[in-house]
């Protein structure tokens, strides 16, 4: 950081990410979970794949991305529920950043369940 500029751009782009974590339930939200079973399954690449995909098509004001503890389903790790207004929740699993990036597309962008990732998917 050399100058007063560099430092006011990392500021705005710290206070995106930080209201990308407020509760707002008029939002859609969507948890990562990152408790000690999901870090170690891989949630954080998808955690981030998720933050900035929707930091760089500037949807913070409708879509809140955090992370959440236990989801209490580690087998299935890494989870990301996604929480709509007025719908009901859905539970993706074992997500990789890729994945991630096609629920990104098809779900939050194009309103389409990516059924084969979902937890209904698999027989519990």
């Amino acid at each position: 950081m050399k100058t007063l500029e560099e430092l006011k751009a990392i500021r705005e782009r710290m206070q995106s990410q930080v209201s990308m974590r407020e509760e707002d339930h008029a939002r859609t939200r969507v948890l990562v979970g990152m408790a000690t079973c999901g870090i170690a399954s891989g949630a954080r690449p998808v955690l981030n794949k998720l933050s900035t995909l929707v930091q760089e098509h500037n949807l913070t004001d409708k879509i809140a991305v955090t992370q959440t503890g236990c989801i209490g389903l580690c087998q299935y790790e890494p989870i990301v529920e996604i929480l709509e207004p007025g719908k009901e929740k859905v539970t993706y699993i074992r997500m990789t950043p890729e994945k991630a990036e096609e629920v990104y597309k098809e779900h939050l962008v194009g309103g389409h369940v990516l059924d084969n990732y979902t937890l209904s998917s698999v027989d519990i």
